[in-house]
This record gives C-alpha cells, structure tokens and sequence, in this order.
C-alpha cells in the first residue's frame, strides 16, 4: 500500500476526498409533465427511474418547487450524527415515501414512512402527525456508517407542492427536525452526464415497486390476451389458391375496415353518457363521395361481369385508376354521425314495449265518484312515499350499437374502435372458403378455429377480405393461412323464383384477386429521424430489442436519421444490436428529409418502409400487421395508434384513437418512389402535414390506404416542450 510523506495511506486520501466533495448534498432527479397523485403514477412513466428529464442536486431533504404536474426522486446517503434509535416522519402534497436501507446498499431499502397510497392524501409543511404512516418505527442506527435512502415525491396541477424528511432520536423530548446538509452526501456525482448516461442511476425496490403489467382484471377490455396477437409465432404459412382468378380493382380512398371476431378496441371505460356510431350504408349519408357516385356508376357493368362468373366462368376486374378521393373534402365533408345516449335508448326501450295501461278509475263515473272521495288533502299529497309496482316489466330487443356504424371516417368519434364484422356474414363465407379447400384437398385440412378476418367494403362490385384461419393438416400440426378473397355481389343476376320452395340464401361467390396478395418474406424498414431526444431513443432502442426477442424475426431493421444529437452518442447505443442503420444528418431537424434520407438507404426497392414516430410503444405483432396490410402496388397501411393521456402507460391504457394523424405509414419503397417520395422542399423548415400531403399524392397514385385500430399501440404521452420546433429555432 503506498503512504504519502506523512505516512497516510493514498486510497484513504482518495476516500476523504471524495466524502467531502459528495457531502452536504443528495441527488435529486425530477420528471416533468407527468399527471397524477400517487406514487403509483410515477412508476407508470415509462423513463421512470432512468430517464429524468432534470439531473441536480439539493441541500436538505425539505423541497417546495412552487410548480405542477412532476415527480422527483430524491436519493444518496444518509449520515446519523450519533448512535441510537431514530424515528423518521414525512409530509408532503401530494403523495411521497421515504424508504431507508441498512447499509450503504441500494439493494436493501424498505419503505419506512409514507403520505398516502390512493393520491387523494395530502399533508402542509411540517404536519408529520396527520396519518398513522407518516412515522416510522424505531431504527438503530450508527454513525460510524452511511446509510442509502430515496424519496419518491409527486405532485399534480394543485397546490403548490413540497416534501420534507425529517429526524428524532427515539426518546427526544423536543419534536422532528429536517435533515439537513450535514447528514447527506451523494449516491454519485452527475455533473457533465449526458442523459444517455445511467449507470450512475440506482434501481432499487423503491422505484420498482409494484408495477403492474398486463392483467386480466385491466381497466380496459383491450388488454386482454386475443390470439391475433400470437398468431405469427412458430407457424408454417399455407399458401392456397383453390379459387378462380379475378382482376383486383382499385378503389383508392382511405376506409376503416370491418373486424371479425371482436377485439375489443372500443374504449368502454373511457365512454362518458353519449356513443357515437356512424350510419351503416352510404345511402344514409347526406352526401357522396366523388369515388362513391364513380362506383354507383359502374354498377351496370360490373353486374354483366357477376352473372358470367355465376356460370363458373373465369373474368377479370381490371385494375385502373379511378378519381381519388380527395382528402381535404375528406376531412372537411359533414359525416352525419348519430349520438346515442344510454339514457334516451333506455327510455325509448321501455316506452316501445310498455304494456298499455288502462286507468280503471277513471273508466266509469262511480269510478269517478269513489275517486273524489278518496282524494287526500294537499299536504299528505306532498308526503306521500312514491309507490313501487313490481310488476312493470317490459320487453327489450337486443341492441347492436355495432350495426349503427360504418367504416366512413367521423373524427370525433375518437373512442369506438373498429367496426366488427358480423358472425352471420364471416362464418358462412370462411366456411365456403373450407368447403373449396376440402374439395380441391380433400381430407387434407380442417379449420381448427378464425383468429382474424378484415372485410374491405366495396358496396357495388363485392368486398374484400382477409382471412387469418388456424389451419390444422392431416398429421395435427397447426399451419397459419392468411389470405385475401374477394366475395362478389350477386345483385345483378336475375333469378327465377319458386314460390312453393323457401329461396335460400346462395353461398358466397369467392374469387382470388391476381396479384393482391401480401408478402411473409418482406423485409419491414422503420425509419425514424431524431435530434436531441435521449431518452425516447433510448426508449425506442429497447422497444426494438423486445420485440426482436419476442418474434426472433430478422427480416425488420431499424433506420435513425440522427440530426447530430448533442444528448446522446445514437450511434454508439446502437451498436449493440445487428438490426439497424445509423446516419447522421446536420443542420436543423426537418421530418420529410430525415424520412427521406432513411429511405434513400434502402436498396432493396420491394422491401416495405414504415415511416414511424419517435414516441411510441409497439404491440408485439406489429412487424407482421405491417406486412400483412401492405400489398405493392395497391394498398398502404396507416395504423391507427391510441394517444395515452397523461400520466397513463400501455398496461393502462387511457387516451383515445389517433383519427386524423397520418404520421404512421407502411409502404413498399417501389410505391413510395412511384408517388414521389417526401416532399422535402414544401416541409423543408417546418414540419407537420407532411403526411397528409403524402396521403393525397398515394390516393392520386391509385393506391388504397387500409386504416385499422391496431390493439396495443399506444403514443406515449410526452409535452411540446423542448421538441423539434425550439430545437429547430436554437441551432
């Protein structure tokens, strides 16, 4: 051991150094723009407890910040100025804990002290006797030892906020005093990190205490385990084509598409008194789109084609484009939607089927007479108890809020979901579809059961869909089949009627649309462009590395555009993993360069580009529903995404569907070059509407845009503050 001059050993120099540089001080970590009371709601932040928004330091354990909407945790050492047993107490606004542990371990904290658990508690500076929790039990304490502790404090957008710690010896006459500067010292020195830095970060009981995950008893009916989300692991994709071919036909507009069986996107614990639905067919509506009047026009022609294909011979559909939609009208035509309170179904319920009730009474003049008799006087008219009659019941009819709605876009019906797709129509076609497979395989294959089905509405020419069957062969194995049908409208063939025989309803007339016909082997690019944003890339590095561990797929990359962040070395966090490509860009943040730009990486042009935001929590099939919905040369994919409120997190899902953000798009890089890629020079210093521009040109294209709720994609709530447009303004 080597001894300075005066016979000191050097590494006890060192640790001198260091306990006075660290001492009088805590560290003290704060997130911001964070809703809610508890504790509890501190933990749902998902930078919670690595990604602060604000690293500092403080002097005392007692804290009035005089601002809303943030939780701190406050962490380091504590030194007891004497030997002996000591009684800690805490008060706060709103909820707060003070764990402690029993040596300088983070490992070894236990919660000692607490204001409250539900977020309704509350106690003024220096009130430590309000509830029984806010005192701890005796701890024996020395003060030849340091001591790890950390306080958890939040705070929402009333009051204004404090927490204070506080000490005694057990048997002190005189009250608490607060733990000032000359018992704490830091846990470590931050100053100089960049937020991208967290090894200096302790994870301790205390910031991961009960969090929960997803569960059966979830506040929202979405959150519960659904076979779509599954149904892409470990199974051999069937490839069939039993049916007659058929020519695919473009309708290039934007659609919600109808879901069967039902996953439960609808936000019911969301829903206030009013739902609202949209009318079902379009001749409810009050006006037309351009594309609709086209359909109708074609109706004629189309019917010539049905009544050949119903003799058994093959035709075709051609593909052409027909007039866009256009999407400015889109948003800015009156959608008509109906609102429905509860309320009103009720009471129209009971008076549709309320049994007529005759007043006996006053059926006949002596009825009259005894009822003049019998009248009581004002006062006990006033007094008198309401009578219950128990035998008012009533009829209801089942009320199907699904039939009201359509898949037209209304954006102010933000928490329906999808539109479902009824059993009475989806079983007889996927039966139909078996029944084609049992005869052209016969024995082969049988349906173990319908894991999704996805119906395009085309009112004039006949719909499409997407079945997602769990097949099972002759040896028992189970197969994945996913394929795309076009059911025909039989509305232009006449039939003869025999009047003494029941007319059954015919089997669904089934085609293979040519060409139409997703790819499982496409690689899926999901470009993000970034700038001074640490902790949400770091966020959406680990969002990636999940799901490649939960999917072991290897045909998806990951592409950042980095804007030369100064928070983080992006580059450097990514080396980790093999699923990603990494350029740096200069000058101010500009999203439909930096999209662009990760486009222009691409080289294989028939591999599909997901343009993606930064803030997001992924479903863990969301690879494979982008390959699925995406169909070169005819068909996009705009995922609707769930907007968390704030202070909600994606095993609480809070919010309401993204209707009118575009932001979000799957498309193959053939088709994105063919429309003309992003418009870099419209949104070169500004930023917003670039993907709605984009939508208008794929329409114009002839290309469809499918729009579907997806479950479990969530936008994490985040503020403006500190975004691209200040970032953009700085540089």
């Amino acid at each position: 051991m080597q001894h300075n001059h005066r016979g000191v050993p050097s590494i006890i120099l060192a640790l001198s150094f260091l306990y006075l540089q660290f001492k009088g001080r805590a560290n003290l970590h704060a997130f911001e723009d964070w809703c809610g009371t508890s504790t509890a709601a501190l933990r749902k932040n998902g930078h919670f407890p690595l990604y602060p928004h604000t690293r500092t330091t403080v002097k005392k354990l007692a804290i009035s910040p005089k601002w809303s909407n943030y939780g701190l945790r406050i962490f380091g050492y504590l030194h007891p100025h004497t030997n002996g047993e000591f009684v800690f107490a805490v008060s706060s606004e709103d909820n707060s804990e003070f764990w402690l542990s029993s040596d300088d371990s983070p490992l070894n904290v236990k919660l000692l002290a607490w204001v409250g658990k539900t977020g309704t508690e509350w106690a003024v500076p220096g009130e430590f006797g309000k509830y029984a929790s806010q005192t701890s039990g005796s701890i024996m304490l020395s003060s030849q030892r340091r001591y790890f502790f950390e306080v958890l404090f939040v705070q929402d957008d009333k009051g204004t906020g404090h927490v204070e710690v506080a000490w005694k010896l057990l048997n002190q006459d005189f009250g608490f005093t607060i733990i000032d500067s000359k018992h704490i010292s830091l846990f470590a020195s931050e100053s100089g990190l960049l937020p991208s830095d967290v090894s200096t970060i302790p994870q301790t009981a205390a910031s991961h205490h009960h969090i929960l995950s997803k569960q059966p008893g979830a506040t929202a009916d979405m959150l519960r385990e659904d076979p779509r989300d599954t149904f892409y692991r470990g199974k051999r994709h069937l490839s069939v084509f039993l049916l007659l071919s058929c020519y695919f036909m473009s309708s290039p507009q934007v659609r919600y598409s109808y879901i069967y069986p039902n996953d439960y996107t609808r936000l019911t614990h969301m829903e206030l008194d009013e739902n609202c639905f949209y009318p079902e067919h379009p001749s409810d509506m009050k006006t037309r789109t351009e594309t609709e009047n086209l359909l109708a026009k074609e109706e004629s022609v189309t019917s010539n084609l049905r009544s050949v294909f119903d003799g058994e011979e093959d035709f075709g559909f051609r593909r052409r484009k027909s007039v866009p939609e256009i999407w400015s009208g889109l948003r800015n035509n009156p959608l008509f939607p109906n609102t429905y309170t509860r309320k009103h179904l009720w009471e129209k319920e009971i008076e549709k089927n309320m049994p007529l009730q005759l007043d006996l009474e006053m059926s006949s003049p002596t009825a009259m007479r005894g009822k003049m008799r019998k009248k009581r006087s004002e006062e006990e008219e006033k007094n008198a108890l309401p009578v219950v009659n128990w035998n008012d019941t009533f009829q209801v009819s089942y009320q199907d809020f699904q039939a009201l709605r359509s898949h037209h876009v209304n954006f102010g019906c933000n928490l329906v979901g999808n539109v479902q797709l009824s059993s009475s129509e989806t079983l007889p076609l996927v039966k139909a579809f078996m029944d084609r497979l049992e005869a052209k395989r016969p024995g082969l294959f049988r349906l173990g059961r319908v894991i999704n089905v996805v119906k395009r509405v085309d009112e004039v020419r006949g719909s499409r869909y997407l079945l997602e069957l769990e097949v099972i062969d002759a040896s028992g194995k189970l197969l994945r089949l996913s394929h795309y049908i076009y059911n025909l409208n039989r509305s232009g063939r006449r039939r003869r009627r025999d009047t003494t025989v029941k007319e059954l309803k015919p089997p669904p007339l089934l085609c293979n649309p040519v060409d139409f016909q997703w790819n499982p082997a496409a690689t899926v690019h999901i470009i993000v462009p970034v700038k001074n944003q640490a902790r949400w890339v770091q966020q959406l590095i680990t969002e990636m590395e999940r799901l490649f561990k939960e999917t072991q797929d290897t045909n998806f990359n990951l592409i950042i555009t980095d804007y030369s962040s100064s928070d983080m070395d992006v580059k450097k966090a990514l080396e980790k993993s093999s699923l990603y490509d990494y350029l740096k860009l200069s000058g101010n943040f500009e999203r439909s360069a930096g999209l662009q730009a990760g486009v222009d990486l691409i080289k294989e042009k028939h591999s599909i580009v997901f343009l993606c935001d930064l803030h997001l929590h992924f479903p863990s099939n969301i690879i494979d529903a982008i390959r699925t919905h995406c169909v070169e040369g005819y068909m996009v994919f705009a995922p609707v995404v769930m907007r968390l409120d704030c202070g909600a997190a994606p095993f609480d899902a809070r919010g309401f569907w993204e209707l009118d953000g575009f932001g979000l798009l799957g498309i193959y890089k053939s088709d994105l070059e063919a429309v003309g890629g992003m418009n870099t020079e419209k949104f070169k210093d500004t930023w917003g509407g670039e993907d709605v521009e984009l939508i208008d040109r794929i329409l114009e294209g002839g290309l469809e845009v499918e729009r579907i709720h997806l479950r479990n994609f969530y936008h994490n709530f985040h503020s403006k503050r500190g975004m691209w447009v200040t970032l953009a303004q700085e540089s």
